[in-house]
Formats: structure tokens, C-alpha cells, sequence
């Protein structure tokens, strides 16, 4: 690989929705500049970007491929994300990094959800983007009438810089509007011929030129004077106020593509090169001085000092962990030292590498706007900044959806525990949307995704990685108890063994408290219970409300007070009073009209008007409370609060009813009473574990 001065380089996310061929694009941009010696294909289990063996099981993305690609001079660092929505994740953090983005779109499916969200990511980001409308080799597919629905869904500017040659099987070639040449591949794809146009395209390409020569004078006054003036423009003169255009986001240009086919590839490097920003274009990174607020800003220029940021890390088989990162300024050196200002740490780095797929080249340097990596560094992880020690700089870390699917996991082998706990460990590494928590309450080891697919991914690698195999199950409900009435119990603990006998006795009044946990009143008089057995009471009591009478689960909101009770002079001690206050508080909330409670979420549904009417019912169905909604244009955010054991596959129902395009929150909020009907299924439940233990 040779050098490539900043200027020349190109960092561009792959987007889609899933299945629209965006990896396909990008293998065949390696086959046609020489970077890969065959065309690659997911389907033959041959792409170079869809390298893992995950991704060549299930044919599809599942983290972003990376690899370089050597076109007209200039370097594109292709960031292949993956479409499936439980891998969103990966979709942002390449869109951190990357200055322009490849928008693909699937002819024969138009504007997907994928589509739709990630435009929404570009958009959110500010990133220029170019479209490619792929697979227009296929059956009913109509370039034009993509378009129009893009311009539609999006309300914007799009305007294509090509236009296909040959419809469907017949799909030959592209015609250039700018230059008004036909360009049609060689058998082998390699290179392009030059024809004349079809005689049934030329009124449109003189159509189209004027509509770009149109776009090129928006934003652009001495272009817009010149054209007023003159009527035209030079061909150089329209690319350069389309490129202008392009990096102000006030145009979108298009190109029509079969990949498979190895029609319109040049043409996308060509327009990637020349219509999308190089590090050097874009206005830098902000990131503060660690440990103030003071701003500083890095440009894309090797004199400055050193920063990078961390956008992605792999558990590599043969060299152990691997660290992406994208160089914002200065350059990194093999061999070297530098510092993780987010961590305040000092790293050592040893040789660097580019990346293409699954392979790594040693590099002796990695410079401003370029992307590389580095093995085994022993602090670093997604989302950190690195930096020149004498100049240290944080950048902002990476957003990352939050986890909304839970599943409690158990080895399948007895004594996998640690290795499941350090697998885990590891693939949270690698995974910033993945969390694995310890539930001290329920037992359980609760792994959380972005959905179903995510979570089985996830298993499927501490298996292939680890040696680890594990069951997944719905977690348990951390139930809890208290009391609606009130009532006095008493507790009598008496044991004669021979020798020094066991006498404890109280008289407690139970009561709800809305207002503590657990609240304990001491109302002795006169010495009915001594003073040196009370701490004993209440420490009995507390002990005992870790398990309610009804179902076993704590219990809250309780008041107890101790009024009475009497005590031997020889037999009584601590251990007797805590056992007859236990004894008491048994008989005690019993009496009281014992309930169950479960835990109530709030949560925030965003989606598309159309699915409101659907989402509110089902949202009634599981016992929710519709607290609100709030328009933001065509998209409705719904708040509202259900119960927990109801939302607990809420992730692929919502996925479901809104064919992907529902987005939602969920935190808890409080606990409440359940209905009688389910808290006696409930109870019934924990009988019958009791029993089984």
C-alpha cells in the first residue's frame, strides 16, 4: 500500500438496509481496482468484507468489515456496516469516524426501514452521502421511480449523475450525464468502454445535465452569476459546484448499479473520489483538555500533535485483541508510546496495521484521516481517545443505542460459570451495545442486546471464542411483598434441651409504610423485653423480610413495631428473640392482608404516525398506562408505564408491528400491586419451585 498524503484519502460508511448488497459493492470495488484477485461473494462464501464465521453462516453483516481500496490516486476506506437493526451499534460507531457515507438502496425493495433509519443517522451526523440504487439487473426494478421515492421519503435533492443503459437482464451499462458518453464494462468488469449514447436516452441526458448544471449554481454565486450570464457552465465548473453542493448536504447524487453484475462500480469510486469530503475538508475534531472544559480543536494535518479515536475492537484468534482507531491529526507510529486520555493511562503500541477483511499489514505509520490498528493494548476499549502525551485531548465518546432484550444465561456444563463471566467480559469488549449483569437477587447472569439476533450472535461467539456453550431464558421477575392492612402478632420461641434452655418472646404490630423500605419502632416499657435482646428483634425481622410469606420475595413498605413481649432470666438470648420476632412477623403479615408487587417501567415508543393506533392498543393489552404522546412531523414518541413481565419480549413485538421502524426506551419507575388473578399464578409458581427444591 502506498502512502496517501490526507487530502487523498476517503473514509466512507457503507449503509443500508440489510440484504440491498452494500458488501457486494464493496467487494467488487476491491476486485475492479486490483485490491482482491477475484471477485468476492457473500453467497459463495468468498467476500472479503463479510469475513467471520458468523457472517458467512447466516450470509449477511453482522460487524463492520473494513478494507482499502487504491482508485485514481486517492485511498477509500471502505467501513461496511452491517443493516439488521440488532447491529446498529457498529452502524454508529463507523458513522463517527467516517467523512462521507454510501447510501445503497435495493431496486426491487426501494426505501426500507433500514433506509430510513440510516439516513436519519447520516442526517444526525452531518455526514455528505452519495446514493446507489443496486441490483437493477433484477426483475421490476425502475431506476427513475426509486429516485422519486427517495426525493419523497426524504424531501430532498436527488439527482442522478448517471442513468442505466438497458433495463433488467438486458442492464448493459451506464450513461455519464455530465460527459454524455455511455459507458459500458468489459466482460471481465475490469475496465470500461466508451460508446456513444442510445439515441432514446439523449433528450434525457440533456434533460438531466441541466438539472445538475442547476444543482452546481445552489449555494455557489459566482457559479449561479456565470450561469445567469452565459447559459452554461464547463464540465469541470458543474463538478466542482456539485461537490460543493454534495459536502453542504444540499444535494444528493445518484448512481445506478448492478454489482453482481460489475455495472456502475467505477463510476461509484469515481463519484466517491471526486463528490466526498477527504479528512482535510471537513472543519476537524472538537475535544476538551481532560479534566477542564476547555474546547480544543484538531485538525487533519500530520504537523499537529497526535489524537485518534477508538472506534471498534476485535478479539482476534491469533494476535489477541485488536484496536480500530482513526487518526483526527498528527500520526502514530509503530513502536511507540501514547496516551489514553480517557483513561488517563499510558499505552505501549507496537506494530500498526491496515486492515482489509480479515487480514492485517504492517505499517509503519498511521497519519491524520487515516484508519489503522493495533494489537493488544492493555486498557483501551470502543469509545477512547488516543493521544500525544504532551498534548492530551478527549473526544466525545461514541453514542450507542441503549440495550432493550434481556435474557438470563446458564452454562450448560456445571462449573462454566467463571469462563462464561470472563467470555462475556470480553465480547463487551468487542460489543459496547452488549451489557452482562449479575443479579444478586434473582441469582442470574442477565445478558442484554438490541434484540434477539444480537443476543444469539453474542452466545454463538462465547461458544466459537470461549468453548463456553449456555441456555438462555426469559430472566425472573424481581418480584417484591408487603402488607395492606395492619395487625399484631405474637412470637413465641420456647425450647427445653436439657441443660440451658431457648426463651424468646414478643408482641409486634405490623403496618404498612408507604414511606421505608422497613421501619422498626421499639415500644417497651418496664422491661418486658431487656434492652440488650431488642437490636436482636429488629435484626430477625429485617432478616426475615428477605423472604415473604406469599411467594418468597421480599418484603417492602413495612412498619414493626415491638409493644410487648417477656424473656427468661437463665434460657433467653439473642438467638431466641430473633427466632420468635421471624415467627411473629410470619403469623403477623399473614393477618394483614398480604400482597404482591411487581416492578413498572416507564416507557417511550417512537414510531411512524401509521403504527400509533396499533402500538397504543397493544400497549393496552399489556396492562399499560398510556401517559402521553408527542409529534415530532410524521413520527409519534408514546410514554407510558407497564409492567416489566409484559415488556420482556417487547423488543421483537414492536420489531414486528412496525416492520422494524418502532424504536423504543425502558427504565424502571416503581413497583405496584398485581392483579389477583396473576399474583395467584404467580404464588402457585414459587409453591411448586419450593416443592422441586
Amino acid at each position: 500500500m502506498k502512502e496517501y498524503s490526507t487530502e487523498k484519502i476517503r473514509n466512507v460508511a457503507f449503509v443500508s438496509h440489510s440484504g440491498a448488497g452494500k458488501t457486494t459493492v464493496g467487494d467488487a470495488m476491491l476486485f475492479i481496482s486490483g485490491g482482491n484477485d477475484r471477485f468476492g461473494r457473500v453467497d459463495d462464501e468468498t467476500s472479503v468484507l463479510d469475513h467471520d464465521s458468523e457472517e458467512i453462516r447466516r450470509k449477511t453483516t453482522i460487524s463492520t468489515g473494513l478494507a482499502p481500496v487504491e482508485w485514481q490516486a486517492h485511498k477509500i476506506n471502505i467501513l461496511d456496516t452491517p443493516g439488521y437493526f440488532d447491529f446498529v451499534g457498529e452502524v454508529r460507531s463507523a458513522l463517527r469516524v467516517a467523512d462521507g457515507a454510501l447510501v445503497v438502496v435495493d431496486a426491487t425493495g426501494g426505501v426500507e426501514v433500514g433506509t430510513e433509519l440510516v439516513w436519519q443517522y447520516t442526517s444526525e451526523y452531518e455526514i455528505p452521502r452519495l446514493l446507489v440504487v443496486n441490483k437493477l439487473d433484477r426483475e421490476n426494478t425502475d431506476f427513475q421511480g426509486t429516485l422519486e421515492q427517495v426525493r419523497n421519503v426524504f424531501e430532498t435533492n436527488v439527482l442522478p449523475l448517471y442513468l442505466p443503459i438497458g433495463k433488467e437482464a438486458n442492464l448493459k451499462g451506464v450513461v455519464d450525464i455530465l460527459r454524455e458518453v455511455a459507458l459500458v464494462p468489459s466482460a471481465d468488469g475490469k475496465k470500461v468502454e466508451e460508446q456513444s449514447v442510445p439515441a432514446e436516452l439523449a433528450d434525457e441526458v440533456a434533460s438531466l445535465k441541466e438539472e445538475l448544471k442547476e444543482a452546481a449554481c445552489d449555494g455557489d454565486d459566482e457559479l449561479l452569476e456565470k450561469y445567469l450570464d452565459e447559459g452554461d457552465l464547463t464540465d469541470e465548473e458543474i463538478v466542482r459546484g456539485l461537490r460543493g453542493a454534495t459536502l453542504a448536504q444540499r444535494v444528493c447524487l445518484a448512481i445506478p448499479v448492478s454489482a453482481s453484475k460489475l455495472v456502475g462500480i467505477h463510476q461509484v469510486m469515481d463519484a466517491i473520489v471526486t463528490y466526498l469530503p477527504s479528512p482535510a475538508d471537513v472543519a476537524g475534531a472538537k475535544g476538551v483538555v481532560p479534566g477542564t472544559e476547555d474546547e480544543v480543536q484538531r485538525r487533519a494535518d500530520v504537523s499537529e500533535p497526535f489524537s485518534a479515536l477508538v472506534f471498534k475492537t476485535t478479539a482476534d484468534p491469533y494476535v489477541g485483541k485488536l484496536t480500530i482507531f482513526r487518526v483526527y491529526s498528527g500520526k502514530l507510529e509503530s513502536n511507540s508510546t501514547c496516551l489514553n486520555s480517557t483513561k488517563g493511562r499510558t499505552e505501549r503500541v507496537g506494530q500498526l496495521f491496515s486492515i482489509k477483511g480479515k487480514e492485517q499489514h504492517p505499517v509503519p505509520y498511521v497519519a491524520a484521516g487515516d484508519i489503522g490498528a493495533v494489537a493488544k493494548l492493555q486498557e483501551t476499549l470502543t469509545g477512547d481517545t488516543l493521544c500525544a502525551q504532551e498534548a492530551p485531548v478527549v473526544f466525545p465518546p461514541i453514542k450507542f443505542p441503549a440495550p432493550v432484550y434481556s435474557l438470563a444465561v446458564y452454562p450448560k456444563t456445571k462449573g462454566d460459570e467463571e469462563k462464561i463471566s470472563a467470555g462475556l467480559t470480553r465480547l463487551t469488549e468487542e460489543d459496547p451495545t452488549i451489557t452482562v449483569e449479575r443479579n444478586t437477587e434473582t441469582g442470574e447472569t442477565i445478558l442484554s442486546g438490541l434484540g434477539e439476533v444480537h443476543v444469539d450472535v453474542t452466545t454463538t461467539k462465547l461458544k466459537r471464542k470461549f468453548g463456553v456453550d449456555v441456555n438462555l431464558t426469559l430472566p425472573k421477575i424481581a418480584y417484591r411483598e408487603t402488607i395492606k392492612g395492619s395487625a399484631k402478632a405474637e412470637g413465641r420461641h420456647k425450647k427445653q434441651t436439657g441443660g440451658r434452655g431457648q426463651f424468646g418472646h414478643v408482641w409486634i404490630e405490623f403496618e404498612h409504610n408507604p414511606d421505608q423500605e422497613f421501619e422498626f419502632v421499639d415500644k417497651i416499657f418496664g422491661g418486658a423485653v431487656p434492652r440488650q435482646y431488642i437490636p436482636a428483634v429488629e435484626k430477625g425481622l429485617r432478616e426475615a423480610c428477605e423472604e415473604g410469606v406469599l411467594a418468597g420475595y421480599p418484603v417492602v413498605n413495612l412498619k414493626a413495631t415491638l409493644y410487648d413481649g417477656s424473656y427468661h432470666p437463665v434460657d433467653s438470648s439473642e438467638m431466641a428473640f430473633k427466632i420468635a420476632a421471624s415467627l411473629a412477623f410470619k403469623k403477623g403479615c399473614l393477618e394483614a392482608n398480604p400482597v404482591l408487587l411487581e416492578p413498572i417501567v416507564r416507557v417511550e415508543v417512537t414510531v411512524p404516525e401509521q403504527y400509533m393506533g396499533d402500538i397504543m392498543g397493544d400497549l393496552n393489552k399489556k396492562r399499560g398506562r398510556i401517559l402521553g404522546m408527542e409529534s415530532k412531523g410524521h413520527i409519534q414518541v408514546i410514554k407510558a408505564l407497564a409492567p416489566l413481565k409484559e415488556m420482556q419480549k417487547y423488543a421483537i413485538d414492536l420489531r414486528s408491528m412496525t416492520q422494524g421502524r418502532g424504536l423504543f426506551t425502558m427504565e424502571f419507575d416503581h413497583y405496584e400491586e398485581v392483579p389477583e388473578n396473576i399474583a395467584a399464578e404467580i404464588i402457585e409458581e414459587a409453591r411448586k419451585q419450593k416443592e422441586e427444591k
